[in-house]
């Protein structure tokens, strides 16, 4: 099968180059052997959150962050491409309706009442920004039981704010009429699309709440209609609602997959998903071909005249450390920067900032991959996301914010070449 370009990964970064590609008129396939990190984690923009110091604006700290880190993604990238790969998101998911910019970061509320640095926010997470401090009942439904608002709610009493306002919070553990024993994110989801169910929570709820207090559910209020879920509570109970991120599978992020792979398909994207892209077919320094390979089927490949890998870091296979100390990229072989040739490459505490952390490709301007001598392994191939070397995510809260902001880059690159 051939296309123009061929996009491996369907995570943040994939969908963002995958879409960005097939508007910009090149026929486009995207690969995937599953909805990569989309389900596990909330679908706020972190940008940067800590540079080690809070960050109360990534535009400003941007520049000195990346001069410090001339190995970075970021280094690779202009606060003017993050800011438009943000407004370039906000335009494409109108239905999930991000509030926020580069200019600031809000702080909104993480399941266990940590104040959570990010930069772009669903509608529905807003109302949570602590910056000023308020007052907030969070909601505990009886069956989900990997929420727990008492713990939220005593921890973020206790939060230092920049702006020194104070925070005071509480929990409100609702008889919900579900009748089911366990129920996860995604049940409740779908519960809260039905008009009584959500009527029959507003109705507890109404007898519970405080004057001034804006009111955090777990990220459970719908799915395919999510904004009527949303408005629907907040005329309800007469006061502000908004969601707080919880344990996968993450509804908001389930949200934000399926609005960008509509949105890839409207383009004329063509999606192949399960097959897993096991190798590739070059000559000379040009990528001709990949090779996929689905369970219980022979091996095809996708030809193209462009690629772009997006197929995430150490968790998602993409990158490959085996017991022997050897580190690879798993599609093109290629090689990984930032691996320590000596122990330790771990040190003994989860937290520790351990030497494998950076590890990942190491790329050019335009975000393609290169060698040893610095020259591009590939001259059609570009990466973004995890699989890039030079950062901490978790650590930088900065996470969606390269997957987007470098699946945007790498699209552009391609594009500026085909013109």
């Amino acid at each position: 099968m051939s296309a123009d370009a061929v996009v491996i990964g369907a995570g943040l970064a994939g969908l963002t180059a995958a879409i960005r590609l097939a508007e910009g008129g090149l026929s486009t396939t995207l690969v995937a052997k599953g909805v990569g990190a989309t389900h596990l984690a909330p679908a706020s923009i972190d940008v940067l959150g800590y540079a080690p110091a809070l960050v109360e604006s990534p535009a400003r700290a941007l520049p000195a962050f990346t001069d410090e880190r001339p190995d970075h993604p970021y280094a690779r990238l202009s606060p003017r491409i993050v800011a438009a790969s943000m407004d370039w998101l906000r335009e494409r998911v109108p239905a999930i309706s991000y509030t926020g910019s580069l200019d600031e970061n809000l702080l909104v509320p993480t399941a266990v009442g940590v104040a959570k640095p990010t930069a772009l926010v669903p509608e529905a997470m807003a109302g949570g920004d602590l910056r000023a401090g308020g007052r907030f009942a969070f909601v505990g439904l009886r069956a989900l039981k990997d929420f727990y608002p008492a713990y939220l709610a005593e921890n973020l009493s206790q939060a230092k704010l920049p702006s020194g306002a104070a925070v005071e919070a509480r929990a409100v553990e609702l008889r919900d009429p579900g009748d089911e024993a366990d129920v996860n994110p995604l049940g409740y989801a779908r519960q809260f699309e039905e008009p009584g169910f959500r009527k029959a929570v507003a109705s507890e709820l109404l007898s519970r709440v405080e004057p001034g207090e804006a009111v955090g559910f777990p990220a459970t209020l719908g799915l395919d209609n999510h904004r009527t879920v949303w408005r629907e509570l907040q005329d309800l109970l007469e006061r502000p609602v908004f969601e707080v991120p919880t344990l996968p599978p993450s509804v908001p992020g389930i949200r934000l997959f399926r609005a960008l792979r509509e949105r890839f398909r409207q383009a004329g994207g063509r999606l192949v998903m399960g097959p897993t892209v096991v190798g590739a077919d070059t000559r000379d320094v040009v990528v001709e071909r990949v090779v996929v390979q689905a369970a219980a089927a022979r091996p095809a490949t996708h030809e193209a005249r462009w690629f772009v890998l997006a197929t995430g870091g150490f968790a998602a296979g993409a990158i490959h450390l085996d017991s022997h100390g050897e580190v690879w990229e798993s599609v093109f072989g290629l090689p990984v920067a930032g691996a320590p040739g000596a122990e330790p490459r771990f040190l003994p505490r989860y937290l520790d900032d351990h030497p494998m952390a950076r590890a990942g490709l190491a790329v050019d301007e335009v975000l393609r991959p290169i060698d040893a001598r610095g020259r591009p392994a590939l001259e059609n191939l570009f990466a973004c996301g995890a699989v890039l070397g030079g950062a901490e995510p978790w650590r930088e809260q900065s996470g969606n914010g390269l997957a987007l902001s470098t699946g945007f880059a790498a699209a552009s690159h391609i594009l500026e070449r085909v013109s």
